[in-house]
């Protein structure tokens, strides 16, 4: 039976090279990204199917569940990909912090609308994090950086990849199913491209700050893949090494609690699944 991935972020850097790897393996991918072109291509090269969506927007995201259901009987595994770093704090259109909404609300409400279809198909979720969680802060009454510095934006970046690992964390509690996150490395790509730290490590390296997209996809495609992983549904991964080093906050059960649930809130959503 042909496996069915869908991977967020999935028009450029790791998600494109995980399309393409898993895609060699058999799998059919649903090829999910915001820029038309570039992830048409992706598609295309893959034989998979493109599907548009912007973060920016909870409707968008609605939209994109509702279209993965239609095309979709089964989903074996929802690899949450998209996100990035912002250098200028901004609101989106529903009215939350653009990194928060981008990092962690998008991909909480997509993975909540496709759950009972991941459920049926016993798939598996996958959730990039990053070693940056150890710069972060969670504050469940200033979700939206709103009353701390901003500061170039990494440490609300590092705060919801705290949030990333949490969800993932809670998400294998309250369903049963198979959930990981995970840090790819330092990866060389467009990520960050308008924070100025991104811009000089850039400069001053000559492009060689980290590994490339290929390298640092491997993780992503290790997890999603059909590979049985032998370990506890809910670990956080360092590339391919489990346990990987986490802030305090990351493994706070009591924190994961509140966080689903305040989450849940702010998309729309009642807490039980």
């Amino acid at each position: 039976m042909t496996r069915t991935v869908i991977i967020t972020g999935a028009s450029s850097g790791i998600g494109r090279e995980a399309a393409r790897e898993l895609a060699r393996g058999g799998a059919e991918i649903g090829v999910v990204g915001r820029d038309p072109e570039r992830t048409q291509a992706v598609a295309d090269e893959v034989g998979g199917t493109a599907f548009l969506v912007d973060y920016d927007r909870l409707d968008d995201v609605r939209s994109l569940a509702e279209r993965l259901l239609d095309r979709y009987p089964r989903i074996d595994a929802l690899a949450n990909n998209a996100g990035g770093l912002v250098s200028e704090r901004g609101v989106t259109a529903d009215g939350f912090e653009r990194t928060l909404q981008s990092n962690h609300l998008a991909p909480f409400l997509l993975t909540r609308l496709l759950l009972p279809r991941l459920v049926e198909s016993g798939g598996r979720v996958v959730s990039t994090a990053s070693t940056a969680n150890l710069l972060g802060h969670v504050r469940l009454d200033d979700l939206n950086w709103s009353k701390r510095r901003w500061g170039g934006g990494w440490r609300q970046y590092g705060t919801t990849k705290i949030e990333t690992v949490l969800f993932i964390r809670e998400l294998a509690k309250r369903t049963g199913l198979e959930a990981f996150s995970f840090h790819p490395g330092i990866v060389v790509t467009g990520f960050g491209s308008d924070s100025r730290s991104m811009r000089v490590a850039n400069v001053l390296t000559n492009g060689n700050y980290g590994i490339s997209a290929s390298a640092g996809a491997v993780p992503l495609v290790q997890l999603a893949g059909p590979t049985t992983i032998a370990v506890e549904s809910g670990t956080y991964f360092d590339q391919l090494k489990p346990h990987g080093r986490l802030h305090r906050q990351a493994t706070d059960p009591l924190l994961a609690e509140a966080l689903w649930e305040r989450t849940s809130e702010l998309v729309g959503l009642p807490a039980e699944v």
